[in-house]
């Protein structure tokens, strides 16, 4: 089950629904829809980057839907008061790193649970963005770096670059650095990992602020998305990167998973509530059906974890 999934199965699966979506919506295929789905997945797909790094060393990040949140704020205020755009945006992205960093140093330095300290920071993160605004959105009409939000390249929507170039770098660090060997040991036994030499805390540190890292980009394309702050943005968000990284074949237990994996995961749900709207399934009812999704990929990765220990 575990290899058969982990090789064949999260394409497999893609593909079906690419086949049922496109027989129960006729207008799926379209050129413009698939550029659409394109761009709605980017969001969360770079959100479920970041998740992926931190799963593999078997933590977990709650809080970023409220990073996401509170980068998008942070971005638009630097551009309303003046500060110009590439700083804005780095702004925005250095804001969501300081919130991961100070998640994995509560995790690496003092050993709390990673669980704990991201649902609390979910919680504080979103009251930041809130008090930012005053609870209110922030519209910001010419927003200076809209471009990566709402531009294109060669007919190719920018977040989508983004995302792609997002892939790329994390697919490198995993797959071809003595980082990303680190990154694989932790998770795999952090015990070990440790008594081999490898620093462990610094490993988790830098993991939890790369994984901020990549919530505040999706903060800034968010809010460039929609021109403005918003500090509801991102919520619920923290889901549906889980349920991407575990689609994607990486073990909640850490230790094992791929980067690729996830983005395919991540395209299983764009594709599933691009269809469901489609198909005018109303909304609650798309809410059923992604919960559904959240179990069935947590009961996969069980199921694959049972066929590894029983072989």
């Amino acid at each position: 089950m575990g290899f058969w999934w982990d090789k064949v199965g999260i394409f497999a699966v893609l593909v079906l629904l690419c086949i049922f979506m496109s027989i129960m919506a006729p207008y799926f295929l379209s050129i413009d829809n698939g550029l659409n789905v394109a761009r709605s997945v980017s969001i969360n797909a770079i959100l479920a980057a970041g998740m992926t790094m931190i799963i593999i060393t078997g933590g977990i990040d709650l809080s970023v839907g409220s990073i996401l949140a509170v980068s998008g704020v942070t971005g638009v205020l630097l551009f309303v008061a003046g500060v110009p755009s590439p700083l804005a945006l780095l702004g925005g992205v250095a804001a969501g790193a300081l919130a991961g960093f100070i998640n994995g140093a509560f995790v690496a330095w003092l050993a709390l649970p990673a669980f704990i300290v991201t649902l609390g920071s979910m919680t504080y993160l979103r009251g930041i963005a809130y008090s930012l605004l005053e609870g209110q959105p922030l519209i910001s009409s010419d927003l200076g770096y809209r471009a990566i939000g709402n531009g294109a390249v060669a007919g190719i929507p920018t977040p989508v670059v983004v995302m792609v170039v997002v892939y790329l770098v994390f697919w490198f660090i995993l797959e071809r650095t003595k980082f990303g060997r680190h990154v694989y040991a932790v998770g795999g036994n952090m015990e070990a990992a440790r008594l081999a030499g490898i620093n462990v805390k610094k490993v988790l540190l830098a993991v939890y602020t790369i994984g901020g890292a990549a919530a505040g980009l999706a903060g800034i394309i968010f809010s460039a998305r929609v021109l403005s702050a918003q500090p509801t943005a991102g919520q619920s968000y923290e889901l549906d990167a889980i349920a991407a990284v575990v689609l994607g074949g990486t073990s909640l237990m850490g230790g094992r998973g791929r980067v690729i994996g996830t983005l395919v995961g991540a395209l299983i749900i764009g594709v599933l509530t691009n269809g469901l709207v489609l198909m005018n399934v109303p909304f609650f009812y798309q809410l059923i059906v992604k919960g559904v999704v959240i179990v069935i990929a947590v009961a996969i990765d069980s199921l694959r974890r049972f066929g590894k220990s029983g072989t």
